[in-house]
């Protein structure tokens, strides 16, 4: 009977795996996992906590927030389970809720449905977060800055200071499927990214010029020029050629893509036509990160070192050549972006060591509004941020919720969403300056888990789109998985924090 139900569930093999060991273990230490600190600390699973960052109990460390937002309610309805599950008593609900008791529940088809929902799934993976490990992907000795799985999460890209781009077939044992050695490069590969059908990658530097490559072609190694073509998509035209690129993006559709650059613009450049197709004056300092907010590409959002996030409509952009709004709240620059791709909220991460939460529907029509608050020295590329500064908050903060702990110091520092599929975006993740990788609950705020390795700062960290897998790229040059429960191997042990250095960016 069990087997038989397991089997109307999706990820069979990973569920059937979870359910086996979670009924002939003790404790969550004796399975040799770690679970949300969300979870471990509701005592459904015989009063174990979660072994990684995660030790302190809740009761000691309440949430700085709980957010009570429309977006807290979406999160819930994608990530909860149905309510005759959950439901303990008339009018009391218990939340989360044990995997033992959603497996037993849809034995007994308290849903109605005799299966799982979307969201059922996402209940019971959201819990069993990537924090086991790390084991390494591969080692380099430059400066690591990218990390990204495809969207179908075979493919894994990884970027680095010593003009190496490196493409992993994830599902053939993290076998190197393509090796890059990227041309014309300037300082290091600030981004990259993937076509949706992942034939074609684009990589960017501190140029004017976004390359183009093959990622199909059936050659391992991918010299520019040399055994094969990296195409150049110019951005600079007929204007200046000095500037670089900080970020950039496919469209989902594969036929545009958009770039954030060191001259205060954002590009867009049109692959059909082989020509660029709009240029934005969007800021008034670097633009370090741009985004279409959904599949449509209308709606683009950007971030900039002018402490703004900006709103783009390319449907009346060119009557009004202004932003269809401005958001707010950061007191220093912006350092990434990503949307939850529904065009309606994303997050930003900030060199005022915060990432906000933002509803695009609360944004401003002013372009002009944004107020100077700094009244000190500071250098994020060398400097520690200021004591003195971390409780300032901005009198116009349009954001929804602001999460803090992680560091956001030396580089352009990313942050995410969790995957829709496996946790219904319950979570967001960051890396760190303080070498480590950082998970908050979104509702609550709660910081859930804090994994640790890397020996200096973590630029980049990607979570696979269906498996709790998560990969973190460092400037100490490893690239790690984490997983949840592992694959049996022994893991790296932690490395010695470095001695701090300045660095310049």
């Amino acid at each position: 009977m069990i087997c038989a139900s397991l089997r109307q569930t999706p990820c069979t093999v990973f569920h059937v795996k979870m359910y086996f060991e979670f009924l002939h273990s003790e404790s969550i230490e004796d399975m040799g996992y770690s679970m949300s600190k969300l979870e471990a600390e509701t005592e459904l699973l015989d009063g174990s906590s979660s072994n990684h960052g995660a030790t302190e109990s809740a009761r000691h460390n309440i949430p700085s927030h709980f957010l009570d937002h429309e977006i807290a309610q979406l999160t819930k309805l994608r990530s909860g389970p149905h309510e005759n599950i959950s439901r303990i008593l008339p009018g009391k609900r218990e939340v989360p809720v044990s995997t033992f008791k959603m497996l037993a529940a849809r034995e007994a088809n308290y849903s109605g449905r005799g299966r799982f929902s979307k969201a059922d799934s996402c209940h019971v993976l959201s819990k069993y977060l990537p924090v086991n490990g790390p084991w390494i992907v591969d080692q380099m000795a430059t400066r690591a800055y990218v990390s990204q799985f495809s969207a179908d999460g075979s493919l894994f890209v990884a970027a680095f200071q010593g003009s190496h781009i490196r493409i992993y077939d994830v599902e053939r044992g993290w076998k190197v499927h393509k090796n890059i050695l990227a041309k014309s490069l300037r300082w290091t590969v600030t981004d990259t990214s993937l076509s949706p059908g992942q034939r074609h990658l684009v990589y960017a530097t501190m140029s004017p010029i976004v390359h183009i490559v093959n990622v199909g072609s059936a050659a391992t190694e991918s010299l520019a020029n040399i055994t094969e073509i990296h195409d150049g998509l110019d951005l600079a035209a007929d204007e200046d050629d000095s500037f670089g690129i900080f970020s950039v993006k496919f469209s989902t559709d594969g036929r545009e893509v958009v770039a954030g650059s060191s001259d205060d613009a954002i590009y867009v450049y049109d692959l059909e036509a082989n020509k660029l197709s709009l240029r934005i004056s969007a800021h008034e300092s670097d633009v370090n990160s741009v985004c279409f907010a959904d599949e449509s590409g209308h709606l683009i959002y950007s971030g900039s070192d002018d402490n703004l996030c900006k709103v783009w409509d390319r449907r009346c952009f060119r009557a009004k050549e202004k932003p269809a709004g401005v958001l707010m709240g950061h007191l220093e620059g912006i350092t990434f972006l990503d949307s939850r791709g529904d065009g309606r909220y994303f997050i930003s991460n900030g060199k005022d060591q915060a990432i906000k939460l933002w509803d695009i529907r609360k944004m401003s029509t002013k372009s002009t509004c944004n107020m100077m608050f700094r009244h000190y020295e500071w250098d994020y590329r060398w400097m520690d941020y200021p004591p003195q500064t971390r409780d300032l908050k901005h009198p116009f903060d349009h954001s929804v919720a602001t999460y803090k702990g992680h560091s956001v110091l030396r580089t352009l520092i990313r942050c995410y969403f969790s995957p829709e599929y496996s946790t219904g975006q319950r979570y967001i993740y960051t890396g760190s300056h303080d070498t480590c990788i950082y998970i908050y609950d979104l509702v609550s705020g709660e910081q859930v888990a804090k994994l640790e390795h890397h020996g200096s700062t973590v630029r980049d960290c990607s979570w696979h789109p269906h498996y709790p897998m998560l990969v973190s790229s460092s400037w100490d040059g490893d690239v790690v998985k984490w997983e949840f429960p592992g694959d049996g191997e022994e893991p790296v042990p932690p490395k010695k924090k470095p001695i701090r250095r300045r660095h310049f960016v």
